[in-house]
């Protein structure tokens, strides 16, 4: 999912944003922050860096391996066919 760095450094960021009033609350409201950003990136079904490129390469393999049974069928029709 969502890196957790990028998560808390994200959260960080927004608690030190809030006026210094409101800012005593300091370590509270980054993990309020951290609480609500983590709960809408889970609902947006994200996947890694790293699913997705094992992903990509599964995808990639798999279409060698279909572009090779494509030409080997091509083949395999050309002699059976009626000259």
């Amino acid at each position: 999912m969502f890196d957790k760095m990028n998560l808390d450094e994200l959260s960080h960021r927004l608690a030190s944003a809030v006026p210094p009033g409101i800012s005593a609350f300091g370590g509270d409201l980054e993990r309020t922050f951290r609480g609500i950003l983590q709960g809408a990136l889970d609902k947006l079904n994200l996947v890694s860096r790293e699913e997705f490129e094992v992903q990509s390469q599964v995808l990639a393999k798999t279409r060698a391996k279909l572009e090779a049974l494509e030409a080997q069928l091509a083949e395999l029709e050309s002699r059976i066919a009626p000259k």
